[in-house]
């Protein structure tokens, strides 16, 4: 590894570029989930060898080989579907791995740095630097916690963390265990095995908290039906798709009688909801037949203050309730551009009109029999303290998506690893109804049930369990992780700087 890292600049920039885009193989689909320390080990050992400018580059390259390889599906929506130019595609693409990349040279530039000539540090400082930069990645100019590293972990010993710590739990451990395991491998002696030992730890720890039952049963079971309509995204508003798309979906309430809860996907009916009234009262006499409460995807319109929301609408016979979804994906529903530039997307006969946010907190949607849904519409539910919100009232999630925009691609299944991990740290069941897959129920431990074949129209049915209580991740959020990551860095920043001033007197 040293003749590695001290050789050609350019070619170790080069293999790092490969170990980044190597490392997707730790998420889903492939869930290799043993990779992810392994492929961190010689980026961790260019960051303790290297300045940190030097640093800085090995980290930025490792980032752009992730991003370029775990979000390629990025073209698939934009270019393919999205119809905007290849050069604009192209252009965005590039800017997001670009502004990935940026992130991880400042992990390196800052672990560099504060493990100068002090190896030791890098098992308390590079865990916390990656976590607080994978935090800042998450919030930052809206945010896009996508790939980061605790994801991968889902089906790994470590997920016992989630219900505890969450994402950033995970990767705290992720990280650490590649530094120990870096340290033990340059070490000698006892200290060689007591470095392997602890690299090991989390491991042990995280086995045995999957033994904990954090939340319990609020039942009785709701038997709940999930209904994927398998609409290609290119036809899904074609005008002659209008009507087979409303059958399609309503008969799934009559060929699901016995179904106590029915979810559709995201924007299931491609159209606004005061559009189709009549429609709307059609369902309303459908469920209140059977008593049952039906949830799906439509736009709302404001036009008074001329404002369209992407919504989940209610119904359960008698009345609606509605959620607006809050967190609106950049370029896709919202676009963050100059004037002259929305000016010369509508010229060029490109989306350039914005959807509009639902307010921060909402009632949560409330069954017949007292049940208490959160909603997430699409990729609302990457951001898990915003999920939060919701507990300890809510006893059920439902995620409704359309990753019909990305093909068949890793992105559904990276999404679906996302879900999962909302789950775990909550301590909930999640239902989940998206367009063209992958729609499945989702067990509070994380665990797969019924699955929706990808591509195809379809529906399940099965029970689902509510819970009540609360996770400590529930409880707390990031709070304790972020809390110690910063106060970590502060320790080492602030010994760096008075040895520095020192040098200097």
């Amino acid at each position: 590894m040293k003749l590695f890292i001290d050789g050609n600049n350019w070619r170790t920039r080069a293999l790092l570029f490969v170990f980044g885009a190597l490392q997707v193989l730790a998420f889903a689909p492939f869930g290799w989930f043993i990779l992810a320390p392994c492929l961190l080990i010689p980026l961790l050992y260019g960051f303790l060898k290297s300045a940190p400018r030097t640093a800085a580059g090995y980290g930025f390259c490792y980032g752009a080989g992730l991003f370029l390889a775990g979000t390629y599906w990025l073209y698939i929506s934009i270019h393919v579907f999205g119809e905007a130019p290849l050069v604009l595609a192209i252009f965005l693409m590039v800017a997001l791995v670009v502004i990935m990349g940026l992130y991880y040279a400042a992990a390196g530039w800052l672990i560099a740095r504060l493990c100068e000539d002090q190896s030791a540090r890098l098992l308390i400082v590079a865990p916390s630097v990656w976590v607080a930069i994978e935090w800042v990645r998450g919030w930052f100019l809206s945010g896009f916690p996508w790939m980061s590293l605790g994801y991968s972990q889902i089906d790994s010993p470590l997920v016992g963390f989630a219900p505890v710590l969450g994402v950033y739990g995970l990767s705290l451990a992720v990280v650490f265990s590649a530094a120990g395991l870096l340290l033990a491998g340059i070490a000698h002696g006892r200290r060689r095995w007591v470095l392997v030992f602890a690299a090991l730890i989390p491991w042990s720890a995280g086995l045995l908290l999957q033994n904990v039952q954090w939340t319990e049963e609020a039942g009785p079971a709701v038997t709940a039906t999930i209904v994927q309509g398998g609409i290609p995204q290119d036809r899904k508003w074609d005008a002659d798709q209008f009507r087979p798309t409303l059958t399609l979906y309503r008969n799934s309430i009559m060929q699901n009688p016995d179904s106590q809860l029915i979810v559709w996907p995201e924007v299931a009916i491609p159209s606004v909801v005061d559009q189709v009234e009549d429609y709307i009262a059609l369902l309303q006499t459908d469920i209140l037949a059977h008593k049952q409460t039906l949830l799906f995807g439509i736009l709302e319109r404001d036009a008074a203050r001329q404002k369209v929301f992407n919504s989940v609408v209610m119904l359960d016979g008698e009345g609606r309730q509605v959620y607006r979804k809050r967190h609106l994906v950049p370029f896709g529903e919202y676009f963050p551009v100059p004037d002259f530039v929305r000016e010369w997307m509508r010229l060029m006969s490109l989306p350039n009109s914005d959807i509009s946010p639902g307010n921060a907190t909402q009632p949560l949607l409330q069954t017949r029999d007292g049940q208490k849904i959160a909603v997430a519409i699409c990729y609302e539910d990457a951001y898990a303290s915003e999920q939060l919100y919701a507990l300890p009232e809510a006893t059920v999630f439902v995620n409704v998506s359309n990753d019909a925009w990305f093909g068949d691609s890793i992105a559904p299944h990276q999404h679906l690893e996302i879900a999962r991990m909302r789950a775990v740290e909550a301590g909930r069941p999640v239902i989940r109804a998206t367009n063209t897959g992958i729609s499945t129920f989702i067990a509070a431990d994380g665990t797969l049930g019924g699955m929706a074949p990808q591509f195809r129209a379809a529906t399940v049915t099965e029970d689902v369990m509510p819970r009540r209580g609360l996770t400590p991740y529930a409880r707390f959020g990031n709070a304790p992780v972020v809390a110690l990551v910063l106060a970590v860095i502060a320790w080492f920043g602030r010994r760096e700087y008075i040895v520095r001033i020192k040098s200097i007197v």
